[in-house]
């Protein structure tokens, strides 16, 4: 993986990117949850840049990244994402979000279709109710007040397996490390970000794959159904005994999920 600095059309700043693989393939572009790091993908990074050009990116406030302005939205974090395309060069491409990340990929590939070829949403928040919104309002809330509880999340998102373990000890490294202004900022478009563009789902043509673990209590199996059925081609993959970080958890299974779902046929978009 080789981390490179991109200038981004103002307001953004530089963008931090890793990137591997070559060739005329589909490029494919990975973005992360809050909290996160580029480098939270190197399990399909090693595994995905053997078919297709990678690009992982450190989201605003995140890695390397420069932070986005104070207050930004989830539609802020599209136009951020569309200018992180833009200095790339990347038209179209394969779309790979988790759970914040999941939120800015499923959301361009409603406001902007033409530059997703697919998508796929990793541990994805989908129309949350009345409860599980409020909490998460008031977790974003107290986290803007510079409450920071690093153990909460920790224990929310793994249980007690090895893999669980190991995975846990290197997300815990990369959350003790983030810039809480970064972090309270994402949380805040995440956690208001859930059914902004939910009802946009059904004109989804692409390629859709809605991915979580069986005991994920915030991203539900529930809800990844409901993500794949809203579109005209969607799957879901609900990966047994597992919870929010399933592509560290149980990064064969889905690796192997992610590798059929890029060799889905397309259809092109008709002009209207």
């Amino acid at each position: 993986m080789t981390p490179t600095i991109q200038q981004l059309s103002k307001p953004f700043g530089k963008v931090v990117c890793r990137t591997s693989g070559s060739g005329d393939s589909d490029h494919l572009v990975l973005l992360h949850g809050v909290g996160m790091q580029s480098a939270a993908w190197a399990p399909q990074i090693t595994a995905l840049s053997k078919f297709y050009p990678v690009y992982a990116l450190d989201l605003p406030g995140h890695g390397g990244s420069d932070p986005i302005a104070a207050g930004s939205r989830l539609p802020d974090y599209l136009d951020w994402l569309e200018a992180a395309l833009d200095a790339l060069n990347l038209n179209r491409v394969n779309l790979v979000g988790h759970s914040m990340g999941a939120l800015i990929a499923g959301g361009l590939a409603v406001r902007n279709p033409e530059r997703v070829i697919r998508v796929a949403l990793l541990n994805s928040v989908f129309r949350r109710d009345a409860q599980a919104r409020q909490a998460v309002i008031e977790r974003a809330a107290l986290i803007g007040k510079g409450a920071f509880d690093l153990e909460t999340p920790l224990r929310r998102w793994f249980g007690n397996t090895s893999p669980e373990r190991a995975a846990r000890a290197k997300v815990a490294t990369w959350l003790a490390a983030v810039d809480i202004d970064g972090y309270a900022t994402a949380y805040n478009a995440f956690a208001h970000g859930d059914a902004l563009y939910a009802d946009g789902f059904e004109k989804i043509a692409c390629p859709l794959l809605a991915v979580t673990g069986s005991d994920d209590p915030n991203s539900t199996p529930e809800m990844a159904h409901a993500m794949s059925q809203a579109v005209p081609n969607g799957r879901a993959v609900i990966i047994d005994s597992h919870r929010h970080m399933v592509n560290l958890t149980a990064p064969d299974t889905v690796n192997a999920a992610l590798l059929q779902w890029l060799r889905t046929p397309t259809q092109e978009r008709s002009p209207a």
